[in-house]
């Protein structure tokens, strides 16, 4: 197959942050009202009518063309927003692919992320993957692959698709080395980073950003101070190169992996004469965390009350406060935090209070935490409190108070099936058991288990513990049979069971 190489005027895909704060941006680029007057356009209605998701939209689209209809760039564009709003994905993308194959329309940053996206969404197989790669004639194709492979974690195939790229002379960009490079980087293969950046200036490529981000970062993850300093010194040498607030951040925590306050203090101050207080949320929470982590308490209030100035503080802001007063162990300061966030809030956010629910018990302040449970379970919304109740189950445990431990046990099951991947603890468990059957308490035994089955989470020992109390208390007859079912081949069970009354 013929492969047609077009040179890109324009940094294509996504812009890709340092690895520190990765993450692929993808943005719509039609108007509002580009998008409305298309809803009401002929070819948008004729495509909305297709109801088989296999069928081609290409036919209706040169159609429209044939009939003498111009179109434009921003009306395809729409067309794909509108379809991804509609969930057809594949006709999006098919879409895309038409837009700079037939039409000849140049790829913009934010198309190919958009394209990336849609990719994701319809490559779900070996074998779709496989069929877009045989369709592989652009640049744009080849790394919009690249894109999704990164995002996937493939290795080999990304490294693949780069060689691929290689023999055809497509390598003319950074780009496709930073993609790469921030595979290597979450896989911790620093060297190989090295010898992509080699080879990027052998071959004539200048590194942009992104590419001396990415080595700042490698040389964080590696605690390589002298050569992340190198790194730093071209960068601002050319202003180019440096990624904003992100740059001095990245080097400010390099310092304090290895406990320069002084000069982390420096890439601070340099973060702030570039961020804007008050505009930039993101920034503002890197800023609070890195400086809690200098020790110094009076920089984080300085930071926190002037943006406090600027911009309402939401929940979130509220959250990163105490987190950053917590870690600076300054426990007074995080209470006076949230009773101010308490004070101000519309409805009660379990997740600001269950930071400093968790210091409570850390410290043994169980009045203060319950109360605060309590407080969160009568608000507007049911808090996703698991984990925090189990966490007060434990400490009920280790403080022989067996049962309240019971009882938070009770209401942290009652409430897992919104706590995606929370168990309760092993040792907490048994301990409730374990009292459970001292005291004889069938009833909040048996409450135990049904919930524990309702979490695929019952073990044959927990049933024989049910039935061990159930006989020593003589309250075999009061046994739910139905909980046999999980253990049919259990002789001892059927057993009891099979016994006939007195």
């Amino acid at each position: 197959m013929e492969i047609l190489v077009r040179e890109i005027k324009t940094k294509l895909v996504t812009r890709l942050l340092p690895i520190s704060h990765f993450y692929f941006s993808s943005r719509f680029l039609s108007s509002i009202s580009s998008r409305s007057w298309t809803e009401d356009s002929p070819l948008w209605k004729s495509i909305k009518s297709m109801t088989d998701p296999k069928a081609s939209v290409v036919p209706v689209l040169d159609g429209w063309i044939r009939e003498g209809n111009a179109v434009k760039k921003p009306l395809i564009q729409s067309l794909i927003w509108l379809l991804q709003r509609e969930k057809r994905y594949n006709h999006a993308l098919e879409i895309s692919h038409w837009m700079t194959n037939s039409q000849s329309f140049t790829l913009s940053p934010s198309d190919a992320a958009i394209r990336e996206s849609l990719f994701q969404r319809t490559c779900g197989s070996e074998h779709e993957e496989a069929s877009y790669s045989d369709d592989l004639i652009t640049y744009d194709d080849y790394v919009t692959l690249l894109c999704c492979y990164v995002q996937k974690n493939y290795v080999e195939k990304a490294e693949a698709i780069i060689q691929e790229m290689r023999e055809m002379e497509m390598l003319k960009s950074a780009h496709p080395y930073n993609l790469l490079s921030n595979l290597y980087f979450r896989n911790g293969d620093f060297q190989k980073i090295d010898v992509l950046i080699q080879e990027m200036r052998s071959t004539g490529i200048n590194p942009d950003k992104y590419t001396m981000s990415n080595l700042m970062a490698a040389s964080v993850a590696k605690s390589d101070i002298s050569g992340m300093e190198k790194i730093l010194d071209q960068m601002n040498k050319d202003p180019h190169l440096v990624e904003g607030w992100r740059t001095y951040s990245m080097a400010a925590n390099g310092y304090l992996k290895a406990g320069l306050i002084e000069p982390a203090l420096t890439m601070l101050r340099k973060m702030e004469e570039i961020m804007s207080l008050g505009r930039s949320t993101m920034a503002f929470y890197f800023l609070l965390a890195e400086y809690a982590k200098t020790g110094r308490k009076e920089e984080v209030f300085r930071v926190w009350n002037t943006q406090k100035a600027l911009v309402e503080p939401s929940d979130k802001s509220f959250c990163n406060m105490i987190s950053s007063l917590l870690q600076l162990e300054d426990i007074e300061g995080a209470e006076r935090i949230f009773e101010e966030w308490e004070s101000r809030c519309a409805k009660y956010d379990f997740q600001v209070q269950s930071i400093l629910l968790v210091t409570r018990y850390k410290k043994a302040l169980f009045e203060k935490a319950e109360a605060a449970l309590g407080k969160a379970a009568e608000g507007t919304t049911t808090p996703n409190a698991s984990s925090t109740c189990h966490l007060l189950a434990r400490g009920y445990v280790e403080r022989n108070q067996m049962s309240k431990a019971v009882e938070m046990l009770k209401r942290a099951l009652s409430v897992s099936t919104t706590t995606k991947g929370w168990r309760p603890n092993r040792v907490v468990l048994n301990a409730c058991f374990d009292y459970l059957e001292v005291q004889g308490d069938v009833q909040a035994m048996e409450e135990l288990i049904k919930s524990l089955k309702s979490l695929d989470l019952l073990t044959k020992d927990m049933y024989h513990r049910l039935v061990r109390t159930s006989i020593a208390t003589g309250m075999v007859e009061c046994l739910d049979r139905s909980l046999i079912d999980d253990f049919p081949d259990d002789e001892e069970i059927i057993k009891v069971f099979e016994k006939p009354s007195a």
